[in-house]
């Protein structure tokens, strides 16, 4: 066997003091919270105000610490970090180096969702700024802080998710019972959220059936839509401008001849809140009758027999002319 050669090793020893960390005893750590509820009822107003209390006392009564401030969010939902303007506004303080440790009830509070919580607590580990989680006895300045933050942080994520589909299931069983479950107003009726009835508005109404009178006469949406700003006549939001879009909108609307179809969309992700025309992808529910009507049910079907003629404009006949429609 070959033996190894020997060298000479000269030590080059440190002269620089490493940056200072949490267990540096020198420097007095500035602490902040973060507190959070999701709901403003009696009960959650009252745990935010325990919160915030019982932060400050903590801070204040630990001589090695220093108030760097306690920052709350009051009835706002965790899911999304950019909805937090506190969270936000602390995260920047953390980045211009005013905090070094955070001070959370739990991860669920900090953020409920495993890429949020694993985004922020590297972006701070990587300014010296950890956070303690207290109900998980979890401290990210320590080495296994971060592998169960993503443990725990996926165990909130999937509440969300948990929580989300309880959610659906009970606006399911309200619609299916015919109960009005996050109506959308639209022009030509009022709706009032105390008693959840649909009155007609009859200034606007009278924009709808001008609407689905010269429509069904064959006047398209372009045209309809310049004779409304002559007339002077508004949208639902008082816009003075009338888009195709707008009246296509009107006219496919099912609410005009007294009827309700609801679950026109449907959460996709209850995380991003994303959602997406519903498409078959979840169950809807439609009841004829249920409302006042502002046009009938022949005119209603017969704008409707129309604009699925006019949808077929772009194709091509067999001998690849156009097909064409007109009044």
């Amino acid at each position: 066997m070959e033996e190894q050669p020997k060298y000479d090793v000269t030590v080059i020893k440190a002269s620089k003091q490493a940056a200072k960390t949490l267990s540096d005893p020198e420097k007095k750590l500035r602490v902040c919270a973060y507190c959070r509820v999701s709901t403003t009822n009696e009960e959650q107003v009252d745990s935010f105000n325990s919160q915030v209390t019982y932060y400050k006392t903590l801070i204040a009564n630990n001589p090695d610490w220093v108030n760097a401030g306690v920052y709350a969010d009051e009835g706002i939902t965790g899911t999304a970090a950019e909805k937090r303007p506190d969270f936000m506004r602390m995260i920047g303080d953390c980045m211009a180096g005013k905090i070094d440790l955070i001070l959370v009830k739990s991860i669920s509070r900090f953020a409920r969702n495993t890429v949020d919580t694993l985004n922020y607590v590297r972006i701070l580990k990587e300014k010296r700024v950890y956070i303690r989680f207290e109900e998980e006895h979890i401290d990210t300045a320590t080495e296994q802080g971060e592998l169960l933050i993503t443990v725990l942080s996926s165990v909130a994520q999937q509440e969300v998710q948990n929580t989300s589909e309880h959610v659906k299931k009970g606006l399911s069983m309200m619609m299916s019972k015919g109960e009005l479950v996050g109506f959308n107003s639209c022009l030509g009726y009022d709706y009032d959220e105390k008693t959840k009835k649909i009155t007609v508005n009859p200034k606007e109404a009278e924009i709808v059936r001008y609407i689905f009178d010269r429509y069904v006469d064959g006047i398209g949406t372009t045209v309809l839509a310049r004779e409304l700003e002559e007339r002077g006549w508004k949208t639902k939001y008082e816009s003075g401008h009338w888009n195709d879009s707008t009246i296509l909108g009107i006219l496919k609307n099912e609410k005009y001849k007294g009827d309700l179809l609801q679950g026109k969309t449907f959460t996709v992700d209850p995380i991003t809140k994303r959602r997406h025309d519903n498409k078959g992808e979840a169950d809807q529910f439609y009841m004829a009758n249920h409302h006042e009507a502002i046009v009938t049910v022949e005119q209603w079907e017969q704008a409707n027999a129309i604009l699925k003629k006019r949808s077929y404009v772009r194709r091509l006949n067999p001998d690849g002319t156009r097909v064409r429609f007109s009044r």
